[in-house]
């Protein structure tokens, strides 16, 4: 059975919560009476406190402002200590993060200022994942990561770009950053010095194909006017159409319901402001992408 659908959509708007990097210069510190911690970010001070021991704290100046955040491994009566901060939540007896903060965007790079240096033979690393809420499985899912192990030293100030690399198209919701002075076999002495994170530029091949649909075409494109979306499926399919922006905002939306064959969808573009946008096809078994640009 062939399906031919010709859609015309209006416009519906949802702002989708965006927040960039927490505290991105170690600015702020929280007074915890014997000590502090970096405003928004979890370390293992909270543990290893009790031997009076802190794994993270501030240093000063800062390449930009007046702090820094100082990563050091150190040996506590339970064993050497990593030199861990994670954007959100950390869990002390597992080191791994709980949680972050809201991010919708698809950067192509985590860029910052480091120094660092190895005292045994563990490096640390800088981590940075993206992912979003999958409420058909009721699962989070990986976005995008962007993940570099440290080699050799930085004696002084420099700084780094970690490009992202993208699994899928998806729009995330969550951003977590964690940040190692050490591997997995910490020394005492291990050092992670950080400062000025950021983001930097936008991603562009973050195309992703499920499958479940052949041979999307998106026309004109450039556009102006009406869009077309054309494309084939290979079995009966729930649909569903999206145009987001790349801060992840919903431009139009249209559930196509069931579906089989041939499939023709028409987009106003009438309203839109000039950019890059995605057009999304979702279904059950996953998301296929095409840039489009509105001129």
């Amino acid at each position: 059975m062939k399906n031919i659908i010709t859609l015309i959509t209006g416009s519906i708007l949802s702002v989708s919560v965006f927040a960039q990097i927490p505290n991105p210069s170690f600015e702020t510190w929280t007074n915890m009476g014997n000590y502090e911690n970096p405003a928004q970010w979890g370390t293992m001070n909270n543990t290893t406190k009790l031997a009076s021991v802190y794994t993270a704290t501030k240093g000063t100046p800062g390449v930009v402002g007046s702090a820094y955040l100082k990563l050091t491994s150190k040996t506590t009566p339970a064993g050497v200590a990593n030199g861990i901060a994670v954007s959100g939540k950390l869990d002390s007896m597992t080191m791994l993060p709980k949680s972050g903060f809201a991010y919708t965007q698809q950067p192509a790079n985590f860029t910052g200022s480091w120094q660092h240096m190895i005292m045994g033979s563990s490096q640390g690393a800088i981590s940075v994942t993206l992912t979003y809420w999958d409420a058909m499985t009721n699962m989070r899912k990986t976005v995008g990561t962007a993940t570099q192990t440290l080699s050799g030293m930085a004696m002084s100030w420099a700084t780094f770009s970690i490009p992202f690399t993208y699994v899928n198209s998806h729009v995330p919701d969550t951003c977590i950053i964690v940040l190692k002075a050490s591997g997995a076999n910490p020394t005492n002495g291990d050092y992670l010095w950080i400062d000025n994170l950021a983001f930097s530029g936008t991603a562009t091949s973050v195309e992703n194909h499920c499958g479940f649909v052949n041979s999307i075409d998106v026309y004109p494109n450039p556009s102006s006017e009406n869009i077309s979306v054309d494309f084939n499926t290979e079995k009966a399919e729930n649909l569903k159409i999206q145009m987001i922006d790349l801060n992840g905002k919903l431009i139009r939306e249209a559930d196509l319901g069931s579906v089989n064959g041939n499939v023709k969808y028409s987009l106003s573009a009438d309203g839109i402001a000039k950019g890059t946008y995605f057009i999304n096809v979702i279904s059950n078994e996953g998301l296929e992408s095409k840039k489009v640009i509105i001129k």
